[in-house]
């Protein structure tokens, strides 16, 4: 299971909560990676990398895409974002990682959130010997009205 980090509080910003989070987790804290992470936490979001890329643009932040998808990554990695798989093409990173699940409209590619007591999802089959059950992510698809 992935930490659970807080958006902005009374205390800290969101660079201050990701940088001890990188360190605690023996990451490096650059420039680059604080500038994006003032993008990503700045509200609860759901960007994919492109989105991440045209803001650093939008604010002036030299970056590349690479350093973008690195950084993305990591911040996966660490628990500070979830991954939210929509299609074999589309992968959001999600800012608010506490248990929920997701709405996502095919038509505009818009991703919101669906509180976790929201779904039940009862009679699991039971997992393959020697594993467990880490989570279940329901990605509810929508289309728009014809």
């Amino acid at each position: 299971m992935t930490a659970q980090v807080p958006h902005e509080d009374e205390d800290t910003g969101p660079e201050a909560r990701v940088a001890r989070h990188l360190s605690a987790n023996g990451h490096q804290v650059t420039a680059q990676r604080m500038r994006l992470a003032r993008l990503i936490f700045a509200r609860p979001q759901h960007l994919s990398a492109e989105d991440v890329l045209r803001m650093a643009m939008a604010a002036g932040i030299k970056v590349s895409k690479a350093t973008v998808y690195n950084t993305l990554n990591l911040f996966a990695e660490c628990g500070l974002v979830r991954e939210v798989n929509v299609d074999s093409d589309r992968l959001y990173y999600d800012s608010t990682t506490t248990p929920h699940h997701h709405f996502f409209n095919e038509d505009t590619g818009e991703l919101s959130d669906v509180p976790l007591d929201a779904v039940s999802v009862d009679n699991l089959p039971e997992p393959p010997a020697g594993t467990e059950t880490a989570g279940i992510e329901v990605v509810i698809r929508l289309r728009n009205s014809r």
